[in-house]
């Protein structure tokens, strides 16, 4: 009986301590946290609790933790139509922070829940912006415009559930695999037809020139026969030109130089027989006296 006053007090003391340790909590660095009562903020002038040693009520307040820090969402690839009707595959990553925890508790409660709306917020915006432009802008210097746009359309919806955006980024933006495999179907006939058109065009100039070439050939030979008949002409009239003067110096002589040259063209062939009569003008220069 003597023990009942020791028990007691010791009971006591546990059950302080249990108390106290209850009505105690730590707020690490890079946490920030809500003291809820009864599902309720306790606290409502002073709601947020930075790091360090805080005190509740105990049975009947609860500590609702969230990250201070830089947060990640990397939601799976989207497939996107485009404004020209392309469909891409499109990957994202969403950098946010949790500034109004709040704010962020009345909208989603976790993180979780945040992480699925914005994920839907993401991809309404994604659809929104990238509905109205064209593939080759997407693929252009003008994607970080499109992203920045995207950016700021998620930040004004995000803010309503107690989170700033930093940072929305296109990671790849690829075409679906089939979608791949025509296009590139589409342009190796598209390559195969333009080095066709090629080869025509080339076959085509090729013939110009072997006509122009054949028509210079032409043109080239007839001038050269021109000049040719020309000098030939000019050949016979020096020619005849001489034969005259020389036959207009000496007759005789002209004569019997013309008979000589004829004898000896006509008798070089030793195979030929003529039958000449004696007095016949062939031999006018061995039978009588013009020709002694």
């Amino acid at each position: 009986m003597k023990s009942s006053p020791l028990i007691t007090g010791v009971a006591l003391i546990v059950v302080a301590l249990m108390a106290l340790s209850s009505s105690l909590f730590i707020v690490r660095q890079g946490e920030q946290a809500l003291v809820l009562r009864f599902g309720a903020v306790a606290y409502p002038g002073h709601a947020v609790f930075g790091p360090g040693l805080h005190i509740k009520k105990p049975l009947v307040e609860d500590v609702v933790r969230y990250d201070a820090r830089l947060l990640g969402l990397d939601p799976p690839a989207e497939q996107v139509i485009l404004a020209d009707q392309k469909r891409i595959d499109v990957d994202t990553y969403t950098q946010f922070i949790i500034t109004d925890p709040l704010l962020f508790y009345q909208a989603v409660h976790t993180e979780e829940s945040a992480r699925a709306r914005l994920r839907e917020i993401v991809n309404n915006s994604l659809r929104r912006v990238l509905g109205n432009v064209m593939l080759p802008t997407v693929l252009s210097a003008e994607r970080e415009k499109i992203m920045h746009e995207i950016e700021t359309q998620v930040a004004s919806v995000a803010k309503d559930l107690g989170v700033t955006i930093v940072d929305v980024r296109i990671r790849r933006a690829d075409l679906p695999p089939e979608t791949s495999q025509a296009i590139f179907r589409r342009m190796e006939s598209e390559r195969q037809r333009e080095a066709a058109e090629a080869r025509a065009q080339g076959n085509e100039a090729a013939a110009q020139i072997r006509a122009g070439a054949e028509r210079e050939r032409t043109v080239i030979l007839a001038e050269a026969q021109r000049q040719a008949q020309i000098l030939r002409g000019e050949g016979d009239e020096t020619a005849n030109g001489t034969l005259a003067r020389a036959y207009s110096a000496d007759p005789k002589f002209f004569a019997f130089y013309r008979s000589q040259a004829a004898y000896r063209q006509a008798l070089s062939d030793t195979n030929s027989t003529f039958i000449l009569a004696p007095d016949s003008d062939f031999f006018q220069f061995f039978g009588h006296a013009p020709g002694r």
